[in-house]
């Protein structure tokens, strides 16, 4: 048996030694953190300001189904991995375990003799003992690999429940939401455009940037909120959970140059403000889907485009972080797991919410204004 456990080591030597793969662990956050916000609805909607807490709550799903998808790909990468590796050596071992069953068919003490007698056998206990360190090291690797692949598996085996039940919490909390938005008092009073003027406007602009250069020219300051936006430069959240997709000035499929930003999202996303801003604008709007446009400052407009849903009415004063809307699409369509290395970093992320930043009449790159997209 003890030179049967030898050969098999030796076998199996070919194995290189590495680190375990952070995505199992990471993947086992990821859901405890994902159980956490689910948790945390019941709280949410007993809020004494329940649009705050259901928007942390949403926020914190989906985050927590973003770092669990990404930690499953790559747990799903190292699975394969694992697998191949033993696939390789399959012949090899069952060759050696060919001979080790032979070996056991014989008297062990006659295993101890060699064929160049006591010198020879004290010559290959010598050898012996100086590799079995190594092929200790070698099968402690192994081990570890058994293991994690057993991990990888009751992980790939919960993971269905647990997205199942974080996506029905999170169903629940878009829609208490939109409610607790509806039923909003405490909002500071309006500062209203001309109504009249605003839909002229609507229905006039034959573009965003007509359309911007318009509702900038219709108030100069309709009661934008104090602070310093531009020393906040490089430090603002993006508004949406998502990666960045195209920069300011890449051209599309299409060859088009737009001069803002687009963030691959997944379906029903949560757009928020990234700073307290009035809304100037909020509906539909050309071919751009149901359009914000706010101010957080005197002469900016900070502008999204692309949502499916959008809260609040023109006029209101929103503080930072405040819901403005959902990604369209639903949210089952973002309800999956990834089945194999071949699933890119984005996969799911179906939507996409377009980012412009305007200074006065001129359109400026708001990548570097967003932790995210900022170049160092």
């Amino acid at each position: 048996m003890r030179f049967a456990a030898f050969f098999l080591a030796l076998a199996l030597g070919a194995l290189p030694a590495r680190a375990a793969d952070p995505a199992v662990p990471e993947a086992e956050a990821a859901a405890e953190e994902l159980r956490a916000a689910i948790a945390e609805l019941n709280g949410a909607e007993g809020s004494r300001n329940r649009v705050a807490a259901l928007t942390r709550t949403i926020k914190a799903y989906e985050h927590g189904l973003g770092s669990l998808r990404d930690a499953l790909r790559r747990a799903s990468v190292r699975e394969a991995e694992i697998e191949t590796s033993f696939e390789a050596r399959r012949t090899r071992i069952a060759q050696l375990l060919g001979v080790m069953a032979s070996m056991e068919r014989d008297p062990e003490p006659l295993l101890l003799f060699h064929p160049d007698g006591p010198l020879g056998t004290a010559r290959a206990a010598m050898i012996l003992s100086s590799v079995t360190p190594a092929l200790q090291s070698e099968a402690e690797v192994l081990r570890g690999e058994l293991e994690e692949l057993a991990r990888l598996r009751r992980l790939e085996a919960n993971a269905t429940d647990t997205l199942q039940r974080g996506l029905e919490a999170a169903q629940a909390a878009r829609t208490a939401l939109s409610q607790a938005v509806q039923d909003r008092t405490d909002l500071p009073p309006r500062f209203l455009a001309d109504p009249e003027e605003l839909t002229l406007l609507v229905n006039s602009a034959d573009t965003l940037d007509a359309f911007a250069v318009g509702l900038a020219d219709m108030e100069t300051d309709i009661g934008a909120p104090d602070g310093d936006f531009e020393g906040a430069k490089g430090t603002l959240p993006l508004p949406v959970e998502g990666r960045l997709l195209r920069r300011a000035g890449e051209a599309d499929a299409a060859g088009i140059r737009r001069p803002g930003i687009l963030i691959a999202t997944d379906p029903a996303a949560l757009v928020t403000l990234p700073w307290a801003a009035t809304v100037r604008y909020r509906g539909p709007l050309l071919d751009y889907g149901n359009v914000m446009i706010a101010e957080p400052a005197p002469g900016y407009l900070l502008v999204l485009a692309g949502l499916g849903t959008v809260y609040g009415e023109t006029g209101d004063v929103l503080e930072a972080g405040a819901p403005v809307g959902l990604m369209g699409g639903t949210a089952q369509e973002a309800f999956a797991v990834p089945s194999g290395p071949a699933e890119s970093g984005g996969a799911g992320r179906t939507e996409t919410l377009y980012i412009e930043l305007r200074q006065g009449k001129e359109p400026v790159d708001p990548a570097p204004w967003f932790t995210e997209t900022k170049e160092n």
